[in-house]
């Protein structure tokens, strides 16, 4: 009868114990938004995967901040790469009072929903959306951690121009945020430096079907095609650059096309081997850490690695380093620490510029050989 009296107490203790562990525990949760149906859904699912392995990571680290166990949960979110949609999310995050949002992917959807966080009080650091024009309204909850279109435009133009002696060029864009700023840099860069823009198509981010515009292209003997869009039109592209006798016509793009992905959708097309594209950052070899980051990445997610997962994990730390620094998870406390982020990540250290850029991003060049993607730098 004392032996199990004595186990009654212990074990009335262990529970009272318990339940003052779960009331000091405090719940965070963090927002993810990218497209995770449609065309997009292979670059949407990558990033989400870099925002829940930051998550786990966090989550074992046994974090406290303002006297409390800190429990980190995603919030993700689906804007199909559609700039209402995006917006939409935005607003439903807003509502379920975020701490922070990593994302969005398309530059489309995230330059509309950065007025939305601004409007809430909720910071947003993307990994993925280039175009210059989410920094200029000035918003103090925008960041992004990864080169800009400046950068991978103009990086592409010089290599066209510099390294290969190109000499007349056909540009073509989506007509998205993203598609269409980063061709309009390509283009005047590549004009200083004495290329010939041959011609000028449009087409979205639906088509499939680009051999009017390809014939066209043709047509004008251009040497070399400028892609601003993503990886399902671009593969399709190629595809079809094979059947009109264009496989000896490179290809240039930014990070949208620069995936692993576009390996599968050109399904062994030669003008594979023509497409020179462009990503901010470093490559994986170069990056701090991440060789061994895509070895856990690989094991925990194997085959699903696109482009900006390294970006959304990094982004996911700075919000959190910012809290930890702000000792609040509060986004009216701890966003103001953002600007002064040093944080050492998989990718590089992490500072700002006052606009929220990534002081010194760096870029890189890529290419396909048999059937790999390689780093050129």
């Amino acid at each position: 009868m004392q032996l199990k009296l004595k186990l009654t107490v212990a074990a009335v203790i262990a529970a009272v114990a318990g339940m003052a562990s779960a009331q000091d525990t405090q719940v965070v949760k963090i927002g993810h938004v990218a497209p995770m149906s449609g065309g997009q859904a292979h670059y949407g699912k990558d990033n989400e995967n870099g925002v829940r392995m930051a998550i786990e990571e966090l989550n074992t680290q046994n974090i406290v901040i303002g006297g409390k166990k800190i429990k980190f949960e995603i919030a993700a979110e689906d804007d199909a790469a559609d700039p209402k949609q995006g917006t939409a999310v935005a607003q439903k995050l807003c509502d379920a009072k975020v701490a922070g949002v990593v994302g969005h992917l398309n530059s489309g959807t995230t330059i509309p929903a950065s007025k939305i966080y601004n409007d809430c009080g909720i910071p947003h650091v993307t990994g993925a959306a280039t175009n210059p024009n989410l920094t200029k309204p000035g918003y103090k909850t925008t960041y992004r951690i990864i080169a800009n279109d400046n950068a991978l435009g103009a990086g592409l133009a010089f290599y066209a121009a510099d390294a290969l002696k190109l000499k007349k060029i056909a540009v073509i864009d989506d007509r998205t945020a993203y598609g269409q700023g980063v061709a309009d840099v390509f283009k005047k860069t590549a004009v200083t430096k004495g290329i010939q823009i041959v011609d000028e198509q449009f087409t979205t981010d639906k088509a499939t079907d680009f051999m009017a515009i390809l014939t066209a292209i043709k047509s004008k003997g251009a040497d070399a095609i400028f892609y601003g869009g993503m990886d399902a039109q671009a593969g399709a592209m190629l595809r079809q650059m094979d059947q009109l006798g264009m496989s000896n016509v490179k290809m240039f793009g930014g990070d949208g096309i620069c995936t692993a992905e576009i390996i599968k959708i050109a399904s062994g097309a030669k003008s594979l081997d023509g497409v020179v594209c462009a990503e901010g950052g470093a490559s994986l070899a170069k990056m701090p850490g991440g060789n061994a980051w895509k070895a856990k990445y690989d094991a925990k997610y194997p085959g699903q690695f696109q482009v900006y997962s390294p970006y959304t994990y990094d982004a996911t730390f700075v919000l959190v380093d910012a809290m930890k620094r702000a000792n609040s998870t509060d986004p009216k406390v701890y966003t103001a620490k953002l600007a002064d982020s040093a944080y050492k990540g998989v990718t590089t250290t992490i500072a700002f510029e006052p606009n929220g850029e990534l002081k010194n991003p760096a870029i890189t060049l890529y290419v396909y050989k048999d059937g790999k993607k390689v780093a050129l730098n």
